[in-house]
């Protein structure tokens, strides 16, 4: 077996203690001076453009076969009325969820069914209409007869946030530059110099409208347009970040 020559050792042991220097040396260095972590954000309001109206029905029978075709039937007529306001970006028509599941009759319950399990089906199906042309999706309320309102919602469009979360976010920044430059001339220093940043942006939520819970449990009437007011989202941005004072 032939052995390892002493040029080789000693190259490895060479590269060894100096990857054992360098680790020390890492541990035992001082931390960084005159660091400072700052915080900005900028907050805009704008008006909310996207309008998402939810219709729902249920019904129930002893036949699941029938409920199913009852749902449909609904499903299909509040279709034919929303496909004839669709268009891309100003009104999107969607079909929601479809459930049938089976009713069983509580233990105890007089009179016993004939047969024990299930004693009925019941079922829900729900459209989905929303866009920017909300004066339509209003409209469509009023038309829309075998289904009622379940929820709505008012939000932005992607459009308009990505619009709003580049003015937001230079706003953040200019804001983070501004608070450096004041922390730097109040520690008596001259400049600063950025170590690390991250910025952060949160477009707001989906604001969901009041109004529907009474008007969810009835039908509109014919032609009777829903009154929405959208309000306006809240877009802010966030700037966190570390800077050496110089």
């Amino acid at each position: 077996m032939r052995s390892r020559s002493p040029l080789v050792l000693r190259t490895a042991t060479a590269a060894g203690l100096s990857l054992l220097a360098a680790a020390t040396l890492a541990q035992t260095a001082p931390p960084p001076q005159n660091v400072v972590t700052l915080t900005a954000n900028a907050t805009v309001e704008v008006p909310k453009d996207w309008l998402t109206v939810v219709f729902s029905t249920t019904r129930e029978g002893p036949d699941a076969a029938v409920v199913q075709a009852q749902l449909k039937q609904a499903l299909d007529a509040a279709l034919a009325e929303a496909r004839r306001l669709a268009r891309p970006g100003l009104v999107e028509v969607q079909t929601g969820a479809f459930s049938l599941y089976p009713r069983y009759a509580p233990p105890g319950s007089k009179p016993a069914p004939a047969q024990p399990g299930i004693v009925g089906w019941s079922g829900t199906t729900e459209l989905v209409v929303e866009g920017r042309d909300t004066a339509s999706i209003a409209q469509l309320t009023g038309r829309v007869q075998t289904m009622a309102i379940a929820r709505v919602a008012s939000s932005l469009s992607r459009e308009a946030r990505q619009r709003v979360e580049g003015d937001v976010t230079a706003q953040a920044i200019d804001n983070f530059r501004g608070k450096a430059e004041a922390v730097a001339r109040q520690f008596g220093f001259s400049g600063w110099a950025l170590r690390e940043v991250a910025v952060q942006s949160d477009p707001g939520q989906p604001t969901q409208l009041p109004l529907l819970r009474a008007m969810a449990s009835a039908r509109s009437a014919p032609e009777d347009t829903l009154p929405v007011e959208a309000g306006k989202a809240t877009v802010t941005a966030t700037v966190n970040g570390s800077v050496q004072l110089k």
